[in-house]
């Protein structure tokens, strides 16, 4: 997990956003940057590869792609420290590898093999690391906020400083559940940060026919949880936001709202040809704002790394995840004995 930023904050340019949204950045340096590239690059090229399978039938049951949106847990987690806890949704490769679990076992879970990390059972919304601190990817709506909201109880209850990152989409964010854990985390001051993942779709329904009020980082105000709206497409934004998070989490003063802007590119599932939205939409966001080519622009533009040097890393990362491709097709599946473990029995 790397470590926090150093440099001095600035404040970005802002842009024409219908919805304030704090553009405020940390400045990075050429280990910051290249750290973010290759982080990026590795979850695009992972779920580029995931669907890719799917579409052959290795992958049965959902998959949902984070292509797009990696520029917020890949930012999350480069102000986390050892020790604090990821829990998400059903959208969660993408937060597996950014908490450094192993693409060997991530892709074995996604085709059901033993070696996955949840021996094969789990699939893609199922998975969960208790050495990496991942908490798993849930497929019911707005279920995780109420554990990651325990795992904040527990780190309080125990004196520790570790903060529990907790991941919902802007659908989710209507859940009566996601409210009753707002009140009892401000109740207690809890070390939970809600970081809303708006990518301005849950599932086909656009946020503005869905949502009265679409500022969703005011939804925690009457509960006296603050919160922000970041952009969610630029990950220096993204770890300047997590480290104003963390920092109020950190210092007892109870939870914190995130509210990052982003954007998926696929559909909603890899069943969903998505055409409730415009080519042109998709097409725009990716010229203009994706998250990993602001990156690669910015190092090449400041003679940090040359074409060659990215060109290297890319191949890199197309082996690592060819690889993990190849052990997911070739891992055994789990022995017939495995439905009788990790469930609970009565007597």
């Amino acid at each position: 997990m790397a470590a926090s930023a150093s440099g001095t904050a600035k404040k970005a340019a802002k842009g024409s956003s219908r919805t304030p949204v704090n553009r405020t950045i940390v400045e990075f340096d050429k280990d910051q940057e290249l750290h973010a590239y290759r982080e990026m690059l590795l979850i695009r090229r992972f779920e580029e590869k995931a669907g890719q399978l799917y579409g052959m039938g290795m992958i049965g049951g959902f998959c949902h792609l984070y292509i797009g949106q990696e520029a917020v847990v890949v930012g999350m987690q480069m102000a986390a420290k050892e020790g604090d806890q990821v829990v998400t949704s059903y959208r969660d490769h993408g937060h597996m590898l950014a908490c450094d679990m192993d693409p060997k076992g991530v892709m074995a879970e996604l085709t059901g093999r033993k070696d996955g990390y949840s021996k094969g059972k789990g699939g893609s919304m199922h998975m969960f690391s208790r050495e990496k601190n991942f908490f798993g990817g849930h497929g019911i709506v707005g279920a995780q906020v109420s554990i990651g909201t325990g795992l904040a109880f527990a780190n309080k209850y125990r004196g520790n400083d570790n903060v529990s990152f907790i991941y919902m989409g802007d659908g989710a964010s209507n859940q009566g559940q996601v409210y009753e854990s707002f009140n009892m985390a401000k109740l207690w001051n809890l070390p939970a940060i809600y970081v809303i993942e708006n990518n301005k779709y849950g599932m086909g329904t656009s946020i503005e026919r869905s949502s009265s009020n679409t500022d969703l980082s005011q939804r925690g105000i009457s509960f006296g949880i603050p919160g922000e709206q970041v952009d969610g497409m630029d990950v220096r934004a993204v770890m300047a936001a997590a480290e104003r998070a963390i920092e109020w989490a950190r210092e007892g003063k109870g939870p914190y709202i995130l509210e990052m802007i982003t954007y998926r590119y696929r559909g909603h599932s890899m069943s969903d040809p998505a055409k409730y939205r415009s080519k042109e939409e998709v097409q725009k966001m990716r010229n203009e704002h994706d998250p990993i080519e602001q990156v690669r622009q910015r190092l090449i533009d400041g003679g940090l790394a040359s074409e060659d040097e990215l060109k290297a890393i890319d191949k890199d990362i197309r082996a690592i995840v060819s690889d993990s491709a190849d052990f997911a097709q070739t891992n055994p599946e789990p022995d017939e004995s495995e439905l009788w473990t990790d469930i609970y029995m009565p007597l």
